[in-house]
């Protein structure tokens, strides 16, 4: 049993010894913890939490142990049930809450849970704010309220339709573009809580001819959730032989975006956040963009072309919101098909990103496939290494500096980047898993391919 503890969040796996894993013992003193973190910072005897969940088999389980030890610790309670990670975050300041919990592992398997912790802007917490949880959770640094002190459960209700017409509300989303293209989509949720966001945002935005796969909420994944192109078979098949314009896949809560091309051709994971850059910047007559260092030079080349500047932040949601609130940058987010629009929320949403990129296509009047075509062509590989227990990463990820210091410019911001001429590689030890990623990115598939092989035959051989 793993249990992972990051800038991420909580995360492990579900079920084995008291001492392994996100069981319900973890699970309550990693919650308590964090209420005695939002009462101390909040300044409330009797803080404010939003509790929201995806549709996994462990949600239930874990969102009443969750809810049950908020309210043991004195804090008020709103759950608003199965919920996108982009809803829990919009409910949180909607609500005036101090803080809120998502219960979801996002793209791990279903044997995965984890709890998300946001402060009371509706945001992940940042590194300080985790490691003070996570010491409050070591020393049992906290006290359980007596009888009369505790909290109360205020309601259980959804917050989608607020969330929706948010976005609906936005300038740049063209809601009547929208419904006069008619356009014909398919989407896949993976059997988590998109089948129920996604037709409810379809509705509002007028899109009429639907196709839903894996839309029933059952936590019985039909796939492996992580949305890239070999777990996306069927609905490439489904798009490939049918009249569809674009199809949207959503990782389990929803805060990844990837796109199908009319033709049943992966638009490509990095280019969702650069689809919608370009969109955007256009709009604005430019701004500045950030993503992650993992993320394409496609989205670089975009910005520059719009006389913006593209910053790079470390990996993670919280360093990527930093480095946007520092740059003023219009738009952001993360190269796996995080979008994050400031306008509406500090946020990677995946229903914002919908809208816009339908906006989009409706202005433009391109198929998906000419607009990916206008776009620089940058092909990406991604490889993982599994780690053995107890390896030193660090002094894995040190070995590997040194031994290609030469070869290319070396960033050292999150794990190693190497820079080359027209090639990149970034190695990095997982925040939500224990592996190693492997992202390269090249002028050809090919390329990235081999250069990704090679590092990973190289990391490989260290473990000998």
């Amino acid at each position: 049993m793993t249990l992972i503890k990051s800038i991420s969040g909580i995360r492990g796996t579900i079920g084995g010894h008291v001492s392994d894993g996100l069981n319900p013992v973890s699970t309550a003193q990693f919650t308590a913890a964090y209420a005695a973190f939002i009462r101390k910072h909040s300044g409330k005897a009797r803080p404010l939490i939003v509790v929201g969940r995806d549709a996994r088999i462990s949600g239930i389980m874990v969102n009443r142990i969750v809810t049950g030890t908020l309210l043991g610790m004195g804090c008020d309670v709103i759950d608003i049930g199965l919920a996108t990670t982009p809803t829990t975050e919009m409910a949180v300041t909607g609500k005036e809450a101090d803080g809120g919990i998502i219960l979801t592992a996002s793209h791990n398997p279903k044997q995965w849970n984890a709890l998300k912790l946001l402060n009371g802007r509706g945001e992940f917490l940042s590194d300080a704010d985790g490691k003070e949880i996570l010491r409050l959770a070591e020393h049992e640094g906290f006290d359980f309220a007596e009888v009369d002190e505790m909290g109360t459960l205020l309601s259980k209700e959804s917050y989608l339709d607020d969330h929706i017409q948010a976005v609906l509300a936005l300038p740049a989303v063209d809601v009547e573009a929208i419904r006069r293209a008619n356009f014909r989509v398919a989407f896949d949720s993976v059997n988590s809580v998109g089948g129920i966001a996604l037709p409810a945002l379809f509705k509002a935005l007028g899109v009429d001819h639907v196709t839903a796969l894996n839309a029933e909420p059952t936590g019985h994944f039909a796939h492996n959730p992580e949305p890239l192109p070999e777990h996306l078979v069927d609905i490439c098949s489904t798009i490939g032989t049918s009249q569809v314009d674009v199809g949207f896949v959503v990782d389990p809560d929803v805060d990844r975006l990837a796109i199908i091309d009319e033709r049943g051709t992966f638009f490509g994971e990095e280019y969702t956040l650069v689809a919608v850059a370009d969109y955007l910047l256009s709009l604005h007559g430019g701004g500045n963009t950030v993503s992650n260092l993992s993320s394409t030079r496609a989205l670089r080349d975009v910005t520059e072309r719009h006389g913006g500047t593209y910053t790079a932040a470390a990996v993670g949601e919280v360093n990527v919101v930093t480095k946007m609130k520092e740059t003023g940058a219009l738009i952001g987010g993360e190269g796996n098909g995080g979008v994050i629009y400031p306008e509406l929320h500090y946020g990677r949403d995946a229903l914002v990103g919908i809208a816009l990129f339908l906006s989009l296509l409706a202005k433009t009047g391109k198929k998906v496939s000419e607009l990916r075509a206008t776009y620089p062509d940058y092909y990406m590989s991604k490889q993982r290494v599994d780690l053995p227990q107890g390896v030193d990463t660090e002094a894995l990820l040190s070995r590997l500096a040194r031994e290609y210091q030469d070869k290319g410019t070396i960033n050292l911001i999150d794990g190693v980047k190497i820079d080359l001429p027209t090639q990149w590689v970034h190695v990095r030890r997982s925040n939500t898993e224990p592996i190693i990623r492997i992202y390269t990115e090249a002028p050809s598939s090919e390329e990235a391919q081999a250069l990704a092989d090679e590092f990973k035959a190289t990391l490989l051989s260290y473990l000998d």
